[in-house]
Order: C-alpha cells, then structure tokens, then sequence
C-alpha cells in the first residue's frame, strides 16, 4: 500500500515497516508510480541494494525518477535534509507536489551515528511543514531494532505496516529532538593523539594547524585533511562569534578522527545547519557547511553551552 496525500497539510510524511523485498517493493514502487502517472516529479535516496531492487522493479520508468544511494549521499544524517531532500523538493518548486523516498536508516548504522539519524527523522517535520511535499521512509521491521521502530512512530505522522496505513498515536518529534540531546561520547581508553586547545580570536590558526596535524599522523589524506581544516576553521569562528568569544578544541582518534568544540553558547536553532543558505542569508552558512564535509555530526546543547564533534572516517 503507498502513501496517501493529507489535504489538510501539503506535507506528508508516513514511514513504512516492511519486512523483506516483496514488502519492501510492494510499498514503495506503487507510491513511484502514482507520482509519475500524475506528473510529480520522483526521488529515490535509499541504500545501494535497495536502490538497484527498485530500479529493476521500476524497469525503464527507473529513468524518469531521480536515483540516489543514501549510503554515500546520507553518510552523515546532517547533510540529509539540505543535500538531499530540500536540495530535489527546492529544485522543483513549480511542481503541485513532490514525493521523495528517503530511507536515512539501515541496519548497518552505528551507535554512535543512529541518535543524529533519529533526530533527523524528527526534523523534517519541522523543515518541510507546509510544503507540497511527501517523504516516504521505508524502515527495516526485521533488521533494525526496536528501539528505532518506536522511535519512527514518534517522528512520522503516519506509519504503513501490514499494508494498513494508520495515524500514529504516539507522534511527538520534540520529544525525540530532545531525547537524543545528550552528551557526547568521549575520548575511550584506546583512543590516540588526544590533544586540547583553548582558543579565541587570536589564535585561531593554531587551532587549525592542531587539528591538520593530528588528521596527517592519522593517514587522512591531502584533501581530507583540507577539509578537516575548513570544518574546525568554521565551528571555531561560529564559537568566537556566538559563543562568549572563545572555545575549547579537542581532537582525537579512535574509530575515525574526532574534532569537538564546545564554548558557552546556546545553540536554538534545531535546523541550524540542514536548511539551505541563500547568498543572501545573514549566517548559518558554517555549520552547514560542515554537515557537507564531516561524516558525522553531532551536536549536545543545553544552559551551560554547546559541544558540536564532527567525525572523519580514517
């Protein structure tokens, strides 16, 4: 059973349980069909294996629907929402409506990755509200734990199971934005190169050049380490500008390389770096910027400050 359009609100945003291929498909290619028989323009962003199975599914109406591997695209959850999704629904804004299958969880996410996901689920709601657009997210009710499946009922209005589509009573993404606020995960026993910096206007560089030298004695390579550079350059200059003024870098490395700032800041903004930043915007462009080029970001804010750590696969 695919999706159905709520009148009431232009956008839509149900999950779909599905248990093995034929459910898989069976929800999911109905719901591309629909939209191509009616003009909308289609996206998929979903895992590799699942993208070629609906391509062979769709068969040479594949070619009208915007495919995308959500592994590569999706890597960090933050990048989902401005890369992905805005990024195909604000390119087709003379459309009556969009629809867009997006599946930003798969079973080999890890624990340290799924909190940025399920808070991700919870604020598209936030950034499409009002927008003729449905998001399908397709969930893996046998793969996947159970904890992710309550927590989709609480970020999706509606969820399809059973072929049924149903409200969901439980449907609360504030709840959700804030349960997965929490502290950082921190430097563990067997982490290397763990270095601390306090920072302020006037040494800034340092702050760089730490980072870039840790990311070399890890083997990142010349670009990733350029990048690393512009990410720990931009949340350090975001803590000089709105967080007191100054700031604490750490960097360390453990599965991957870590960069963490924290300063005295109080981030309030939940889309703060997943929306688009026009030209003409007066901020936000940092964060976002880092969402693009960080594998992970993940960000704990509360009334003593904010820490933000940006992961870098090794």
């Amino acid at each position: 059973m695919s999706a159905t359009l709520d009148a009431a609100e232009p956008f839509s945003h149900p999950a779909l349980f599905y248990r093995g291929a034929e459910e898989y498909l069976a929800g999911t290619v109905p719901f591309v069909e629909e939209g191509l028989r009616a003009g909308q323009p289609v996206a998929v962003a979903v895992p590799g294996p699942r993208l070629e199975l609906l391509r062979a599914e769709l068969g040479a109406s594949a070619g009208s629907v915007r495919l995308i591997d959500m592994t590569v695209a999706g890597r960090n959850p933050g990048r989902i929402i401005p890369g992905v999704l805005r990024a195909f629904a604000d390119s087709h804004r003379d459309a009556d409506h969009v629809r867009i299958i997006g599946e930003p969880i798969w079973a080999g996410r890890s624990a340290t990755e799924y909190p940025a996901c399920a808070q991700h689920e919870a604020l598209i709601n936030l950034a499409f509200t009002g927008r003729p657009v449905t998001i399908l997210c397709p969930y893996d009710a046998i793969e996947l734990d159970p904890r992710v499946l309550e927590d989709a009922a609480l970020t999706h209005p509606t969820v399809i199971d059973n072929a049924k589509s149903t409200v969901s009573t439980a449907y609360d993404p504030g709840s959700v934005i804030q349960a997965y606020n929490v502290p950082l995960p921190r430097p563990g026993p067997d982490a290397r190169h763990h270095v601390i910096l306090d920072f302020d206007v006037d040494n800034l560089v340092q702050a760089r050049q730490v980072a870039a030298d840790i990311a070399v004695r890890a083997g990142l390579g010349t670009a990733a380490v350029g990048d690393l550079e512009i990410a720990v350059n931009e949340l350090a200059a975001n803590s000089v500008r709105h967080g007191g003024g100054r700031g604490t870098l750490e960097v360390w490395v453990d599965t991957a390389l870590v960069c963490q700032i924290s300063d005295a800041g109080r981030l309030t903004d939940p889309l703060a770096g997943r929306e688009p930043v026009g030209l003409s915007g007066n901020g936000g462009r940092g964060l976002l910027m880092v969402n693009h080029i960080a594998d992970l970001l993940r960000t704990h804010t509360g009334p003593d400050g904010t820490t933000i750590q940006a992961r870098f696969s090794l």
